[in-house]
């Protein structure tokens, strides 16, 4: 996700691999400090491979 804040670009990394559910902010909306932006599903295990 890439939020914009003072003209800047800002990079926003999940902490686990998913797929997002919610967006909780529409575009152009004011989010306050500290926000939870989405909510997030997270995904099966990928790329495990059995012994």
């Amino acid at each position: 996700m890439v939020i914009e804040a003072m003209k800047m670009e800002h990079t926003i990394t999940a902490p686990y691999a998913g797929t997002v559910e919610t967006i909780h902010f529409a575009k152009g909306t004011r989010v306050p400090e500290g926000s939870e932006l989405l909510a997030l599903a997270r995904s099966a295990a990928v790329g495990t491979t059995g012994g």
